[in-house]
């Protein structure tokens, strides 16, 4: 027999002794110490920044720093959500939160020399064929420097960060980590985790999904005084910031980071908008084949059919390396490489965080990837997505540092496209019009989560900003925001929504990204284009795959589509034509299912 794949992570290989790990200690150690001469060094009034050397050397600096940083970081992310009790992991990540806020009061300092090169003499820098490779992020730098507050104040800013803006983000997490949602299941009562009380929500017996949900609002209602402190500072620090800086839109800073326009962000959801009719038809067809007058939240991502086997870790494994391949046989190497070097924490065991993710070890050059793997076909999903995030980070290993900085927003098309390679191969290859059909839902669940459930909650995020301005926001209010929210961009087809969801969702108490939503829209209808583009070109399309995920880090998002698609994406038209795609498999799904 084949030896099983492992199912837990090796993190002993990057720091070995997790929490405890010497090593990790001794790395962070030096680490403060780089940064402290790094700060010294661009503290001196006199630096002669504008000369080339000394711009490398102290740009070699940076970019050094900022890849342990990121290991660090990352760490300290694997530590923490695989074991939620883990308080010795809990210290460090605070540790690494003051060596990121160190570095960010070196790297304010450093643009501040950047300022007082002359334009002049910037341009002849960038022109030089060392820097040309990164002359983008540096540029970017630039400019971010130029509207924001005098260094000192910025630097002020980010120091008080850590103790009061990040400290909230570490209050949900610590609301979350002591909480359990206790059911009842098979005649037994079972305490489950966030996470494993979320995946039951998919489960095919209404009556324990119906459960789990009432048992879900009931946990987070017990929280939401507190969710609803932590969201409302978060919310206060970045407006207060904002207005200091002169800065109008609550957009404006995830705009920027994702390196887009607004314009293209309306154009994206104009072409969601104009479809939504056809989301409305599939999820009145899919209460219909549930035998409910309407769908309620819990029952969204129910199964429909019978066909719905478990699908083996390895199994799902084996199936993604074989799609990968189909399509870009260095996809399927690097897959394999995950699972074999136990890159992957899937294990389905209590303490571990909710959700997935994929971080990468920029010194390693390696990638880790986390979820909780229970068999269903979201998992395979998520594992597939996740593994799509992973494959981009590989592909730019070789790049300099500051040129491997892409945004969320083009991240999320890497990990769509490795999702719809998997759900398309899986619908094309079924083998009975049943099993068709529920691959084909599967796929659907992606349409409404990135349709509806991302739009819910941008609207809510928008509502909450302005909401913001005016003081605190109770959690009664959050809870109407939500609902509300939930009403319009579900087009009020659901019988009944999840109030509490602000307080549930941890994306809205990520500090580093306001606005952790519509990106993943972006992704999915953008991958959605390239993968169109992909089917047409065949298998030539796979290097060129590779040269757009290298040029995330270095090209504005209109400027990657011009030139690697030769579209305008800030033009309602283009996103027609990859909401259109999504939209066929809904007409699919109804001829399919007339008959019921």
């Amino acid at each position: 027999m084949e030896k099983a794949l492992p199912q837990r992570w090796d993190l002993e290989v990057l720091f070995p002794g997790g929490s405890e790990s010497a090593a990790f200690h001794s790395f962070l150690g030096e680490l403060e110490s780089d940064i402290a001469a790094l700060k010294a060094r661009v503290e001196q009034p006199d630096l002669p920044v504008q000369e080339k050397q000394t711009f490398v050397e102290v740009l070699s600096s940076v970019q050094g720093i900022a890849v342990r940083v990121r290991q660090a970081g990352a760490f300290i992310s694997c530590l923490t959500a695989q074991n939620m009790k883990d308080d010795k992991a809990k210290l460090l990540g605070g540790r690494v939160n003051s060596i990121s806020a160190a570095f960010g009061g070196a790297l304010t300092r450093w643009e501040e020399q950047l300022l007082k090169i002359d334009a002049a003499a910037w341009e002849a820098l960038l022109t030089d064929e060392e820097l040309k490779p990164i002359a983008f992020p540096l540029n970017e730098r630039r400019r971010r420097a130029q509207e924001k507050l005098p260094p000192e104040q910025e630097v002020l800013a980010n120091d008080l960060a850590v103790d009061g803006y990040h400290a909230w983000q570490d209050l949900y997490n610590a609301v979350v980590g002591r909480m359990t949602i206790e059911v009842e299941l098979d005649g037994e009562k079972k305490q489950l985790s966030v996470g494993q009380a979320f995946n039951l929500m998919s489960h095919p017996d209404r009556a324990v999904r119906k459960q789990v949900f009432e048992k879900w609002l009931e946990a987070w209602g017990n929280e939401t005084e507190l969710c609803a402190q932590a969201l409302n500072h978060l919310g206060g620090f970045r407006l207060a910031l904002y207005r200091h800086r002169g800065w109008e839109s609550a957009l404006r800073e995830p705009l920027d980071i994702g390196r887009m326009q607004e314009k293209t962000l309306e154009a994206m959801w104009q072409a969601i908008n104009n479809r939504k009719d056809r989301v409305v038809a599939y999820l009145q067809r899919k209460a219909k084949l549930l035998g409910l007058e309407k769908l309620s939240w819990y029952d969204v991502s129910a199964p429909i059919g019978s066909s719905h086997k478990k699908v083996p870790y390895d199994d799902a494994a084996a199936m993604i390396v074989e799609h990968f391949g189909r399509f870009n046989p260095k996809m399927a190497a690097f897959a394999q490489q995950a699972f074999d070097e136990a890159w992957i924490e899937a294990e389905d065991r209590p303490g571990k965080r909710p959700g997935g993710f994929c971080t990468s070890f920029p010194v390693s050059k390696q990638s880790r990837i986390f979820m909780t793997y229970s068999g269903n076909a979201s998992n395979v999903s998520t594992l597939a997505h996740e593994l799509g995030h992973a494959y981009h980070q590989q592909v730019m290993w070789d790049l300099p540092p500051l040129a491997q900085n892409y945004a969320m927003n083009v991240a999320e098309t890497a990990s769509t496209f490795a999702e719809m390679i998997l759900a398309d191969a899986a619908v094309k290859n079924a083998s009975s019009k049943e099993e068709r059909l529920v691959l084909l839902e599967d796929k659907l669940q992606s349409v409404v989560a990135f349709f509806m459930n991302i739009q819910a909650r941008f609207l809510f995020e928008k509502n909450f900003y302005e909401q913001r301005k005016n003081g605190l926001v109770s959690a009664a209010d959050l809870d109407r925001m939500m609902t509300e929210a939930q009403q319009q961009a579900y087009d009020g087809a659901l019988a009944e929504y999840e109030p509490h969801f602000w307080a549930s969702k941890l994306h809205f108490y990520i500090t580093g990204y306001p606005f952790y939503n519509f990106p993943y829209t972006f992704g999915y209808l953008f991958s959605l284009s390239v993968y169109a583009r992909a089917l047409a070109e065949g298998e030539s399309f796979a290097a060129k795959y590779d040269a757009l995920l290298r040029d995330t880090g270095r090209l504005m998002v209109e400027d990657l589509a011009k030139i690697h698609l030769g579209e305008d994406m800030t033009q309602v038209e283009f996103w027609q034509a990859a909401v259109d795609l999504a939209v066929a498999d809904i007409d699919e799904f109804l001829r399919l299912t007339e008959e019921a």
